[in-house]
């Protein structure tokens, strides 16, 4: 790993710290103790994403740091912008299921449907035992395609491979409602 990328890990996770020390001092303007409500720091997408992009522009060959600046984007709403880096992430290396996945639901959020489709299908292929892949292309075929053959395929085969994993509950949900016409 390069040490741009683990300075950027460390300096990443110190802040995180720090933001969640100081959100989480109690105030002592008044005599009332309230209730301490504990929440996730909020994270500053956009600095983030001026780090990773100096990374990048040094490093144009550091497969995590395109799939970090990818993910961030995703994060923050900025569909195009995690497409590209992910794509450059893929030029990298293409045989990364999770990276086609977020590619794949980013296309699915812009309206490129085929594209969605595309990368769950390779994403799967690559991995025949990736849940999310799946996941996802069921519901691309279902909501976006009104394809419910096929989303009825694709999430029988995710059963299959993760039947008690994190979405099992609602895959059969969904699939009880096609097969029921709830």
């Amino acid at each position: 790993m390069k040490k741009e990328t683990i300075l950027l890990i460390v300096v990443t996770l110190v802040v995180g710290c720090l933001v969640g020390l100081i959100v989480s001092q109690p105030s002592n303007k008044s005599s009332v103790q309230k209730p301490v409500v504990s929440s996730a720091p909020a994270v500053d997408y956009q600095q983030k994403i001026k780090i990773l992009k100096e990374v990048v522009g040094r490093e144009p060959a550091n497969h995590n740091a395109w799939v970090q600046l990818g993910h961030n984007f995703f994060d923050s709403g900025q569909q195009m912008d995690a497409i590209e880096a992910y794509d450059k992430a893929l030029e990298l290396d293409g045989n990364d299921p999770n990276v086609l996945t977020d590619q794949g639901v980013m296309y699915r959020q812009v309206g490129w449907f085929d594209k969605a489709v595309n990368n769950f299908i390779k994403a799967n292929k690559l991995n025949p035992n990736h849940p999310q892949s799946l996941f996802n292309l069921g519901l691309v075929y279902r909501d976006d395609l009104q394809d419910t053959q096929k989303a009825k395929e694709a999430w029988t085969r995710y059963l299959k491979i993760d039947p008690t994993g994190k979405s099992a509950d609602n895959v059969r949900v969904m699939l009880d409602h096609m097969e029921n016409g709830h």
